[in-house]
């Protein structure tokens, strides 16, 4: 009997906080469909799925906020999302169904572009590649991409500190952030998109948000910094014997070819391999396997391309006579540039697709790099026969996707559930152990709370766990993401 009536006062107080949230949101603000909602409660890797009350998607800053304040009144909890393109499982619900999922790709507008002070103020549900058309339109760039820019927002990807490929150069998603503007969970709102040049008055609250994975606000609009367009483009795929010598290139290429140097990626004969197999028109772009490669970018604004091309060439013979690299093929072309990048770019969903694998993506200092892959891979095959270690990605700023492949044979998801948990435990010892990050650039989610938990600073955690109670003390905000123990 008492459980009855538990579930029924459950139940009325449930449709009591939809009617109120379809009041305020309209018919297409908020939906309990299950056709419309099922593509969002599953992550991107499949890991997880979750259940939800409802879909929240309000269409501006005020509607965010009039929610909040009803979800603070009802006790309901609320799971931001952007794309859902994430990898950790931090934009995916639990199972009790008591949550909403809240989405601001309604909120897509920009509101202001000043292509003079080269900024541009635009909401949280912009997708990164719109952005990058934009400011492309009007002869400037955004200098941050990454994969899945055709599905990245612009509120997830400074809700997880989104790396990609240019960090090198540019810095990650913090360093493109010049204001922000943010909703609070008691419903309140934090304006500070006005960019200052400098601002002494106490903490640097933008910061705080982001990285924090919607655990302390909702940020609904942000200023980021645009660039000048670049005036030229060079792109190289050089062959090379070993990760040790990828170093010496890329410290060779920093000398030669200063902040032209933007991108520097590393592939293992492996990934090209799974690549070159998974996309039907892919080829080698080297008429010999090479055990590594290097992916290599220059980008210049204010240099016309034959400058470039002339200083990237005479920098690529030096460091070929200093036996740096093998072979090498630059794109003469921007179609040839962008087939080179889709290599690279297609990476995970090639190894995806040969079978189960855990991945990791993780940093350790630049200059030890090569030396942790070197001693990492064969101490993970060894303790745990038949897998098989690849590291692939951005050597330029100390962060590789560390990814370890089952056994021949092994069950999906089963593999995963049982050894694979085991396989991640030891990289992240390792990770730890060489003085670097179990996440570099992915965030914690739901992947790897448990792992920062029992390897984070105790003082770094404990100091997190007070900052979420006193922004979210009843903590509704992405409950059990990021944040051990709270």
């Amino acid at each position: 009997m008492g459980a009855t009536m538990t579930l029924t006062a459950e139940r009325t107080a449930a449709e009591t906080f939809l009617a109120e949230a379809t009041e305020l949101l309209g018919a297409k603000g908020i939906t309990q469909d299950p056709d419309l909602m099922e593509p969002w409660l599953t992550d991107w890797r499949g890991r997880y799925t979750g259940r939800a009350l409802a879909l929240a998607s309000p269409g501006s800053t005020e509607e965010v906020a009039g929610l909040m304040k009803l979800c603070a009144r009802h006790g309901v909890p609320i799971v931001p999302q952007g794309g859902n393109s994430g990898m950790v499982g931090g934009a995916t619900p639990d199972e009790s169904g008591r949550g909403i999922l809240l989405s601001l790709r309604r909120m897509d507008r920009v509101r202001d572009l000043d292509t003079g002070a080269g900024q541009v103020v635009c909401e949280a549900g912009v997708i990164l590649q719109s952005l990058h058309e934009l400011a492309d339109e009007n002869g400037l760039r955004f200098p941050l991409t990454l994969g899945g820019k055709g599905s990245a927002t612009v509120g997830g990807l400074i809700s997880t500190n989104a790396g990609g490929t240019q960090v090198l150069r540019h810095g990650t998603m913090r360093a493109q952030v010049l204001g922000i503007e943010a909703v609070l969970a008691d419903g309140s709102v934090y304006d500070g998109l006005t960019a200052l040049k400098k601002d002494n008055r106490g903490f640097d609250l933008k910061q705080l948000l982001i990285g924090s994975e919607g655990t302390l606000g909702i940020v609904t609009a942000a200023t980021l910094r645009l660039l000048p367009a670049p005036t030229a483009r060079v792109t190289v795929w050089a062959g090379l014997s070993g990760i040790v010598e990828a170093r010496t290139l890329l410290r060779a290429m920093e000398r030669a070819m200063g902040d032209t140097l933007e991108g520097f990626e590393v592939v293992p004969a492996h990934c090209l391999d799974s690549v070159v197999a998974h996309l039907p028109d892919a080829r080698p772009p080297l008429s010999q396997r090479h055990e590594w490669n290097a992916l290599i970018e220059f980008v210049a604004s204010g240099m016309d391309e034959g400058r470039l091309r002339e200083r990237a060439e005479r920098a690529l013979a030096e460091a070929m006579e200093d036996g740096l690299f093998d072979d090498a093929a630059i794109a003469a072309n921007e179609t040839q540039a962008e087939d080179l990048w889709t290599l690279r770019e297609s990476i995970s969903a090639a190894e995806r697709a040969r079978g189960p694998a855990m991945q990791h993506d993780i940093s350790v200092p630049v200059e030890k790099m090569p030396e942790f892959i070197l001693a990492a891979i064969p101490a993970i095959e060894g303790e745990f026969p038949g897998t098989r270690g690849i590291a692939f990605g951005h050597l330029g700023d100390g962060n590789v996707h560390f990814h370890i492949l089952a056994p021949a044979g092994a069950v999906p998801g089963e593999w995963e559930e049982d050894e694979g948990r085991r396989v991640s435990g030891r990289v992240y010892d390792l990770v730890t152990d060489w003085g670097g990050s179990i996440s570099a650039e992915h965030g914690i989610g739901q992947v790897k709370i448990g792992e920062l938990a029992r390897l984070g600073d105790p003082v770094a955690l404990a100091m997190m766990r007070s900052v979420k109670r006193a922004l979210d003390p009843d903590g509704l905000l992405n409950p059990g993401k990021l944040v051990p123990g709270a």
